[in-house]
């Protein structure tokens, strides 16, 4: 015998044993054929909640797996049913409507206790700049018009303007509210006794005025949350872009206009709005 005999016989042999447990295990030990497994059907990390379909392997109808009984296509080890996969993901989707829709009696039940919802601007409570506490809810059936003011900024003369709308549209109905804030460079320092005499002393603020509270940002105010919400104002909506910014609401309740900062209190466009909202009644 030469000597490269016992060398192709343990290589034969060797090729003998790799092919008798392909043919026992298969892809997964349950299907015997020898198919590859099928190949990764999730992306997890471009879609973590995406629903996965497998996608289908070589196996085919081979009557080896089975699933409750039924022939399966492929390996249950390997891949799903595809229609499982959709039935499962009606069921999800259905569940999630039931929570997140509510029903008919649930509505009821919240209109007997009272709808607590916010509806608008004018659902909110605040504080005045002398600390009182007030429902705005008090300016419902008026026109109200909300401007974030400042004592330090180059706009701070439209308070002129401001106290001169007051004068003029107030016994029709009309509300001027002052908003301070100290969003934007830092010009509403004082306190709200240091603002509320700096008005008095230089524009004879008479209009209300609240308490200094933040307009934009993470502590801004929930009445601000509400005007630049695209939930809840989507028409007006956008974060407030410096100080004397300003909101009209209707004698509805919500908000009919939105003027920027060096838009004056007194221009014609703003004046036209405001005469417009007085009509209504």
């Amino acid at each position: 015998m030469c000597k490269c005999c016992p060398w192709l016989t343990k290589l034969a042999l060797l090729s003998l044993a790799l092919s008798v447990a392909i043919l026992a295990g298969g892809c997964c030990g349950s299907c015997g054929s020898g198919c590859p497994a099928p190949a990764d059907p999730y992306e997890p990390d471009s879609d973590p909640d995406a629903v996965a379909v497998a996608q289908p392997s070589d196996c085919g109808d081979c009557g080896a797996c089975s699933v409750d009984g039924k022939v399966a296509k492929g390996c249950p080890n390997c891949e799903v049913s595809k229609d499982a996969l959709i039935a499962a993901a009606t069921v999800e989707e259905t569940a999630a409507a039931a929570t997140t829709e509510p029903s008919a009696a649930a509505d009821d039940q919240d209109k007997a206790k009272g709808d607590t919802k916010v509806t608008g601007p004018l659902s909110f409570t605040m504080k005045t700049l002398d600390g009182k506490t007030v429902e705005l809810s008090k300016y419902k059936g008026n026109v109200v018009m909300f401007v974030n003011v400042a004592s330090q900024c180059g706009l701070t003369p439209q308070y002129k303007q401001l106290e001169a709308l007051h004068e003029k549209y107030a016994d029709k109905g009309l509300r001027i509210i002052g908003v301070p804030a100290n969003n934007f460079g830092s010009q509403e320092p004082g306190t709200n006794e240091e603002i509320a005499e700096f008005c008095k002393k230089n524009y004879g603020v008479k209009f209300d005025m609240l308490s200094k509270v933040s307009v934009k940002g993470n502590d801004q105010c929930d009445l601000y949350k509400f005007l630049t919400s695209k939930e809840t104002n989507p028409k007006f909506a956008g974060d407030i872009t410096w100080n004397f910014e300003k909101f009209i609401i209707g004698r509805d309740g919500n908000v009919v206009a939105r003027f920027a900062p060096r838009v004056k209190p007194d221009a014609p466009e703003v004046i036209t709005v405001i005469e417009a909202e007085l009509q209504k009644k």
